[in-house]
């Protein structure tokens, strides 16, 4: 037999609550979500949730720390173009982080920062692909509106 838990917005809210008043100290409670605004207003209400932190995509300043971590470096001839790539291309810390990294001992600045730049690059060519498809769709379906709305202006006359 298979079974499936399902947690209500009330079983959550009253687990939440139950957090608070059971537990004398302060607690920290993480929600994550990448779609704010479908979240029950109950549920982001003061009190349950006090802070909002947005974990956006890189900029340029987060690179820099990224690579003065990674890499040691603080500048380099490569930073333009990565500056460049970052305003046109989104791409998380965590995934730029990993296209930094040296994966061996014999990956050098450059080594990492044109690894990360051709990361770039192809999440660039991706995003715009799907910018594209998503574009032909939302075509498509307004065109079938519009066939929909041509059928029915028909039928009445």
């Amino acid at each position: 037999m298979n079974k499936t838990s399902q947690v209500t917005l009330s079983g959550l809210l009253n687990f939440i609550d139950g957090l608070w008043s059971a537990c004398g100290g302060e607690r920290l409670i993480i929600f994550t979500t990448n779609y704010v605004e479908k979240l029950d207003p109950a549920l982001i209400r003061r009190g349950r949730m006090d802070m909002r932190i947005e974990l956006s995509y890189c900029g340029f300043e987060a690179f820099k720390f990224l690579a003065k971590n990674y890499l040691g470096i603080d500048s380099h001839e490569l930073f333009e173009t990565v500056r460049q790539l970052l305003e046109e291309t989104k791409m998380t810390p965590a995934d730029v982080a990993e296209n930094l990294m040296p994966k061996s001992g014999s990956d050098d600045a450059e080594t990492c920062l044109r690894r990360l730049m051709k990361a770039l690059e192809e999440a660039k060519e991706e995003q715009k692909q799907k910018a594209e498809q998503l574009a032909k769709e939302e075509e498509r379906k307004e065109e079938k509106r519009d066939r929909k709305l041509c059928r029915s202006s028909s039928i009445r006359e």
